[in-house]
């Protein structure tokens, strides 16, 4: 089979270029792949990422070893925990002395329900709150309102050290002295927290909302149906970081009540007090006690708060 070349014919041109005068066409770029990032260490060699790693690990032993060793002196007896020699390995061994003293010398069960009961409710209100006055402030319109953001802003500079005077006044004015609602109530009160969902339904497309309201939709509907289903990652992470400073707060719990039956964990462990001074391996124990509860509660919600932070909270991701 024979083939045959046609001849080339004239190079194609455009009607525009083929003009006298008209200037001329700027080839395409060619459209190219997007470069990868560079990984987050000091280089791309595996001696830099080894070196990485190496100096990351040290500076998470130096972060552990203060819990390392209160749990290690926790486990020690009063002897052991004050001698420098047996710092590491207790010479009469290991025991659970010390928190046996700490469950049987105290009221455990009531100190953990109390704790429990005041900070989910603390959380409970605090978000709420906190989570409508985000809204007004980012959604809504109305007169004074840029005045009471700033005044909201300004209110976190107030250390909440001065205010214990006023709120226990309060407290003694309404007569709510030694109630739950004394312990609560002050604990809802966080700026912080409603400048930080300002933000973040600043950050969230209002498309969403005019659709809203194009099918009907009120204020209140918009923010219960739209706004805070995509704010679920955002809420529970406030959620976590209310609950987990209403659960050590002590100073305003062991001032606003007297009641031994209203006691929270923090101040009821510091009244398991020994005769004999200052006891290393007890105070301990009592901090692994205390601390035991919240480790536990972010084991089961740290990916919230990884969600929180790597996400807006489009689609509920």
């Amino acid at each position: 089979m024979v083939t045959t070349e046609l001849p080339a014919g004239p190079p194609r041109t455009s009607p525009d270029s083929a003009r006298p005068g008209a200037p001329r066409r700027r080839p395409a770029k060619r459209r190219t792949a997007p470069r990868e990032g560079r990984p987050l260490t000091l280089g791309e060699s595996r001696t830099a990422r080894v070196l990485a790693l190496v100096v990351l690990g040290v500076l998470a032993l130096v972060w552990l070893l203060p819990m390392a060793w209160a749990l290690l002196t926790a486990f020690k007896s009063e002897q052991d925990a004050s001698d420098p020699v047996h710092w590491f390995w207790p010479g009469s061994g290991f025991t659970l002395d010390r928190f046996t003293d700490v469950i049987t010398r105290g009221d455990l069960p009531l100190w953990m329900f109390n704790s429990l009961f005041i900070s989910a409710a603390v959380t409970v209100i605090t978000v709420a709150v906190s989570a409508m006055a985000g809204y007004a402030f980012s959604r809504t319109l109305f007169k004074g309102r840029r005045s009471l953001f700033a005044v909201t802003v300004a209110s976190m500079l107030v250390p909440p050290q001065l205010l214990i005077v006023p709120w226990f006044q309060q407290m003694l004015t309404l007569n709510l002295s030694d109630t739950y609602a004394a312990v609560i109530l002050p604990q809802t009160v966080a700026p912080i927290m409603v400048f930080i969902l300002k933000k973040h339904f600043d950050s969230l497309p209002r498309e969403l909302e005019e659709a809203a309201r194009i099918d009907g939709a009120g204020p209140w509907r918009i923010f219960w149906s739209v706004l805070l289903p995509l704010s679920r990652p955002m809420l529970a992470a406030v959620s976590i970081f209310v609950f987990i400073g209403a659960w050590n707060n002590f100073l305003w719990p062991f001032i606003s009540t007297s009641d031994p039956s209203l006691m929270t964990l923090p101040v009821g462990i510091t009244s398991v007090k020994n005769a004999y001074g200052l006891q290393y391996a007890q105070t301990m124990a009592s901090a692994v006690v205390a601390a035991l509860p919240l480790v536990v509660v972010f084991l089961f919600f740290q990916r919230q708060i990884v969600k929180s932070v790597a996400t807006t909270g489009l689609g509920g991701q």
